[in-house]
């Protein structure tokens, strides 16, 4: 089918993205939706300006829609990016859903509103497994957020591999820190990974730390050679 996949380049949309290439689809964009409010309840924020880059790396092409990011009237921006790729013969939406019923549901009446089948092949995932595979199949993914006890500024820019899995393990038993931060725990941003033809490489970048609370920001970066 042609499928698009919606896209903020962390680790559930770059999972689904890698979903929807081994399953064959001919997935046509990439749709990234640029929210100017923090607080958005739908779409991922941290660092989203780096789609542009990623799309590339990736070799898709990227359709970027700018939202207000409004509760609930961020949606009305959603559906006319739905309305776009259909009319560009898209058939299908993939998403990185994983246990998000807020957003999967209101994805999933969009879809049949505008006549999209709606795909979230993570949903209810064993969330451990899932940390592990996407460490096993070699994706780069970086902590771009914090916002949980037990996640300081040292968490900031981290690269998850397996030793990062056992800390968020020992956090989920001491604070309940969700593993894969459907909680909101976290951000992520992946770099490079076996779907990428070319990886991020960044130049600079910086923290932010609020208290308890923090977001790492990449000012300036490039696509580099593998």
């Amino acid at each position: 089918m042609n499928a698009a996949v919606l896209f903020s380049g962390g680790k559930d949309s770059t999972m689904a993205l890698y979903y929807a290439l081994k399953m064959k689809e001919d997935v046509k964009y990439l749709l990234s939706m640029k929210s100017r409010n923090d607080e958005s309840y739908m779409f991922h924020v941290p660092n989203i300006h780096v789609t542009d880059l990623l799309a590339e790396a990736v070799d898709i092409p990227l359709m970027s829609v700018e939202t207000d990011g409004v509760k609930e009237e961020e949606l009305k921006d959603l559906k006319q990016a739905f309305i776009n790729l259909k009319d560009s013969g898209v058939e299908c939406i993939y998403t990185g859903a994983l246990y998000s019923q807020y957003q999967k549901s209101r994805i999933e009446k969009l879809g049949q509103e505008v006549g999209l089948e709606i795909f979230s092949p993570y949903w209810h995932v064993n969330e451990l497994d899932y940390m592990r595979e996407i460490v096993s199949l070699g994706f780069k993914i970086i902590i771009s957020g914090v916002a949980a006890w037990g996640l300081d500024e040292t968490w900031l820019g981290r690269l998850i591999d397996d030793d990062v899995i056992d800390e968020l393990v020992e956090l989920n038993e001491k604070y309940y820190v969700d593993i894969a931060f459907e909680g909101g725990e976290a951000e992520t941003l992946a770099i490079d990974g076996p779907i990428f033809k070319k990886r991020l490489k960044i130049l600079k970048d910086r923290k932010e730390w609020h208290r308890d609370s923090g977001v790492y920001i990449i000012e300036d970066a490039v696509l580099e050679e593998k």
